[in-house]
């Protein structure tokens, strides 16, 4: 079978820091024929690492090169270069957010369907190793039905590095938009529909930026589950890192980042003489995007819908918006019929 031709557009930090090791753990499902950033160096770089023969300034260059591409921009670049590919016959793998408007989104996403093309947006945790595994142990029922859902993001991210960050157009909101919407998608492939929801952000803590550095959602659902997730870019310490906890009507999970590992604790286990506590120990806490990017070319060679698809992609940043509305008229934002 032959390799997927894939370009990747955007040599920033996501691309060096975590798609050029991912794409070289799949070296046998994919090539990476071409590269492209404004800046010729970076651009140079990551062809050098990958392997591409390819390397341009100006992307309009890259299709007759490659069946697929990474589009890593930021965000308000992502419209513009995910419709050119699309219409030039090339499948998308978009970084998060899908893009900026909801009228944006739609543009690409119908583009796709036009043209049936598979068009993905690269959110790697539902791909974690961990995450999967979590979400087979919960779907089970062996372990009880979910009634609270918590995810901690705890970061310090100044934007030196991509300082269009700071910029609230340029962004697309704020922290809850740009990393928020990974678990905000998350909490619903946990929880299911959302009813109801509030957002509370803001950027003391983080005064670079224009909209909010730290964020606080909360979430009621369909089946009277509870969601909460807490972001912030401007953590100078932590206890929680990157940590999710469920509780269910049987017991607790909890996922830490740092000790890659999950936790199933029971106090009230009548079968046990104290507490019950169960480990799944993993070995490979990085981003792991080769799993995503594996994800995505097998839905382009079997013609089928990725999981995160684009309308998929939507449904989560409709909630984002719902969230902020909400915040900025002080009241609690209606999320139902959000969904597709």
């Amino acid at each position: 079978m032959e390799k997927i031709r894939f370009g990747i557009i955007g040599c920033g930090g996501m691309a060096t820091n975590a798609h050029v090791v991912g794409f070289n753990k799949i070296a046998d499902k994919c090539q990476v024929t071409a590269t492209c950033d404004i800046e010729e160096d970076r651009a140079k770089n990551t062809a050098e690492l990958l392997g591409a023969q390819f390397y341009t300034t100006d992307y309009k260059q890259v299709a007759e090169h490659v069946d697929a591409v990474l589009i890593a921009l930021p965000h308000d670049l992502h419209h513009e270069v995910g419709m050119f590919f699309l219409s030039k016959g090339v499948h998308v793998l978009m970084e998060k957010p899908l893009c900026n408007t909801e009228r944006e989104c739609l543009d690409v996403i119908e583009e796709a369907e036009k043209r049936d093309l598979t068009l993905m947006c690269a959110y790697p945790v539902p791909f974690h190793d961990w995450v999967v595994k979590l979400k087979e142990l919960i779907d089970s029922g062996e372990y009880g039905e979910i009634f609270q859902m918590s995810i901690w993001t705890e970061q310090y991210t100044d934007c030196e590095t991509f300082p269009w960050a700071k910029s609230a157009k340029r962004l697309g909101g704020g922290q809850l938009f740009s990393h928020g919407c990974h678990y905000i998608d998350l909490l619903l492939r946990f929880l299911g529909k959302p009813v109801s929801g509030t957002h509370f952000g803001t950027n003391k803590g983080t005064p670079w930026m224009e909209k909010e550095g730290n964020s606080n959602v909360v979430m009621k659902f369909e089946n009277g589950a509870m969601g909460y997730h807490f972001g912030t870019w401007g953590a100078r310490g932590s206890s929680h890192g990157y940590d999710f906890q469920i509780f269910t009507d049987k017991g607790f999970f909890e996922y830490n980042k740092e000790k890659d590992t999950i936790i199933w604790k029971c106090d009230w286990d009548p079968n046990a003489k104290g507490p019950k506590i169960i480990e799944w120990k993993f070995d490979d806490n990085s981003k792991q995007t080769q799993n995503e990017i594996e994800y995505f070319i097998d839905c382009i060679r079997e013609h089928r819908k990725p999981m995160t698809d684009g309308r998929s992609a939507l449904e989560g940043l409709r909630v984002i918006w719902k969230l902020y509305e909400a915040e900025e008229n002080n009241t609690i934002a209606d999320l139902r019929g959000l969904g597709f």
